[in-house]
């Protein structure tokens, strides 16, 4: 059995726990002023929403005995 070398620790080094403003201010980030900043135009119309919905779902289903 060998013993751990001081140069080569067993375990990872311990971060320094940071605040979370500073994590925040490492990453550059705004917080969310609102639900409409998350919102994504992923598709033209509801019709096409439809259209891929009816698709996943049939999709999900076509193996299912």
């Amino acid at each position: 059995m060998s013993t751990p070398d001081a140069d080569h620790p067993a375990y990872p080094p311990i971060r320094p726990r940071l605040s979370v403003e500073e994590l925040l201010a490492a990453k550059n980030t705004q917080p969310i002023r609102s639900l409409d900043d998350l919102a994504a135009d992923t598709f033209e119309s509801d019709e096409e929403l439809e259209e891929f919905l009816a698709f996943t779902y049939a999709e999900r289903h076509r193996d299912v005995a």
